[in-house]
């Protein structure tokens, strides 16, 4: 067993993503994280492991204990780290935010409503383009993740946790192997199969390679190079930038049928503006404030909108 502790740049409130279910796969209950941990498999350069998670529940002093049940080397731990670092957003500074947006009137009483919130994504780009495709265009999402998960079971490694087994998130040598057909019988369509597998292919053969877009494409190249992959079209493009461990992003305009679509539409309407009628210099004036910040700003207004979504039901 291994146990280390993991520190957040502050201000980091992790309890706030507890509310937003899209941050979870199907094995989490996010109303028993609170006492149980986060539990995770993580994918390691040689080995695929499961990470119980705690946070100190201190914004100011964020720092989050790792537990694993496998004795891990030291430079595992420091691997364990980054894949951690990527889920949690422990290495994203948005200290330089709350100062520069402090006067925008859309943003600012989001950043004070949710003081220390920090996006959640999976362990590696590969991880959130299996997690977008599989559940692309399914409302029911209990039922997206639960595909995703038999997606996992059937390509992925089983680890066993508290005498259960837990797959860990399929590496592309394992789902370049698979069969679209038999990914069509687990739930996702013919197609969905075929952009993962052929995905797989593609950076098994050096025709993608996810951790530069990942790690180091500006936010430009990032969003032209992603949205020509096979299954990824502008709008999911464009929502993958955002779980970047980097707070920048852009939006491109998309227009379609004479209105913008996608995450600029929902930027421009918060503002106040028309989706149909709002130049590159009046949109660029919208979101000055959030220069450098695009991507952590954007999910300020997503949680919001969950949060209120729910508050909302709840009254119904």
């Amino acid at each position: 067993m291994s146990s280390w502790t993991l520190k957040s740049i502050p201000p980091h409130d992790w309890f706030i993503c507890l509310d937003i279910d899209p941050y979870f796969d199907h094995e989490h209950e996010p109303e028993k994280i609170f006492e149980e941990g986060f539990t995770r498999p993580l994918s390691l350069n040689e080995r695929d492991i499961i990470a119980t998670v705690f946070f100190n529940g201190d914004p100011e002093n964020p720092e989050f204990n790792v537990e694993t049940t496998e004795n891990l080397s030291k430079d595992e731990i420091e691997q364990a780290n980054r894949v951690l670092a990527r889920i949690l957003g422990t290495n994203i500074d948005l200290r330089p935010l709350y100062d520069q947006a402090s006067d925008d009137p859309v943003l600012r009483p989001k950043l004070n409503e949710f003081y220390g919130l920090k996006r959640m994504a999976r362990g590696n780009l590969l991880e959130d383009i299996i997690n977008r495709i599989v559940q692309m265009r399914l409302s029911h999402k209990p039922t997206a993740k639960k595909m995703v998960f038999k997606v996992r079971d059937a390509y992925g490694t089983h680890l066993s946790h508290n005498g259960k087994k837990l797959p860990s998130w399929p590496r592309p040598f394992q789902l370049a192997k698979a069969n679209p057909a038999q990914i069509r019988k687990l739930g996702p369509t013919l197609k969905k199969g075929e952009y993962l597998v052929g995905l797989a292919q593609d950076m098994l053969a050096g025709e993608v390679d996810l951790d530069y877009l990942d790690k180091e494409a500006e936010p430009q190249e990032f969003y032209d190079k992603i949205s020509e992959i096979r299954g990824i079209g502008p709008t999911t493009g464009q929502d993958l930038m955002l779980f970047r461990e980097r707070t920048d992003a852009v939006f491109p305009s998309n227009m379609t049928k004479g209105e913008e679509k996608g995450l600029r539409k929902w930027i421009i309407m918060s503002y106040g503006g028309d989706p149909s009628d709002t130049s590159q210099e009046e949109f660029e004036s919208m979101i000055e404030s959030w220069k450098g910040y695009e991507s952590a700003a954007m999910e300020f207004l997503f949680v919001n909108y969950i949060i209120s979504s729910k508050k909302k039901k709840a009254k119904d």
